[in-house]
């Protein structure tokens, strides 16, 4: 029986890179379904992602032989089985419309998700998760009890073996500490009209300016707030006819297909850290 694995790598850039891979992936009873590879001129650094089936070796013979081939190129790696999906938990506050897409998605086979929980600092969406049969955790936050409150989410979280965090719509700002024990798993959404209509009601904010675009950013969370390396942005344009109840409507749908680009891309192993940017195979 195959089974097929997606192999993720980055290493500084020399000749023979895709070769080498290709070559590796033969010897070890490989046989590559898809690949595409990425030589970032200015940093020197070379990335690949690799599906391909195999049934010579198992996934940990195969980490085996490529902890030793990798060595002498200095490869950063990865290796996934697609056999299952990835588990993730879902953060939420009190705007559902990216959490309800997301949910529908993953329900209909849309993205290689395993929703195993939902977190919120408010109880508006317990019915709409118990909908879908995923537990809902309630946990208020105050400032008073922000780090208790962070405390029990990542202690869910890691009981989960959550691969991936989404903060979809989650309207809390996460501590330093936090951010750093989901470093490289967390995807957050956010309007692109930062930082020019900071803080509260932005698309009125938007409509008494005039705009004339309407975007989403989702992004990797750091602990710089929305600086995160950028995963997918998209914008809709709109004219002086739009009514701020348009622009918002408008704002939604492009954050929830935004994010949920960015959810599938990650899920599927598509996105590799670059610094501060992404390298995506799409």
């Amino acid at each position: 029986m195959n089974h097929a694995y997606i192999l993720t790598l980055s290493c500084p850039d020399r000749r023979g890179i895709v070769h080498a891979v290709s070559g590796f992936l033969l010897q070890s009873g490989g046989n590559i379904e898809e690949a595409a590879q990425y030589n970032d001129h200015d940093t020197g650094l070379f990335f690949m992602r690799v599906q391909f089936a195999c049934e010579q070796l198992t996934q940990e013979e195969l980490r085996t032989q490529l902890r030793l081939f990798a060595e002498p190129f200095g490869m950063a790696w990865k290796l996934h089985s697609t056999e299952s999906a990835m588990r993730a938990v879902i953060m939420v506050s009190r705007d559902g419309h990216c959490l309800n897409d997301l949910l529908f998605r993953w329900k209909s086979g849309m993205v290689p998700l395993d929703v195993r929980a939902i977190i919120s600092n408010h109880r508006d969406f317990y019915q709409l998760a118990a909908s879908y049969n995923v537990p809902f955790h309630h946990i208020p936050v105050t400032a008073a009890t922000k780090p208790q409150a962070e405390a029990r989410q990542l202690e869910i979280i890691e009981a989960e073996g959550a691969e991936l965090v989404v903060l979809a719509r989650y309207m809390q700002v996460l501590s330093n500490d936090l951010c750093k024990n989901l470093s490289g798993r967390a995807i957050n959404i956010h309007h692109s009209m930062l930082p020019s209509f900071k803080g509260a009601r932005p698309y009125y904010q938007a409509h008494e300016r005039g705009v004339k675009v309407i975007g989403a950013t989702a992004h990797y969370v750091t602990a710089d707030l929305d600086e995160g390396p950028i995963i997918e942005q998209d914008v809709t344009h709109v004219d002086h006819s739009a009514t701020v109840d348009h622009l918002t409507a408008l704002g939604k749908d492009t954050e929830s297909r935004v994010l949920a680009r960015a959810v599938q891309w990650h899920s599927e192993h598509r996105v590799l850290l670059n610094g501060h940017k992404t390298v995506i195979f799409k």
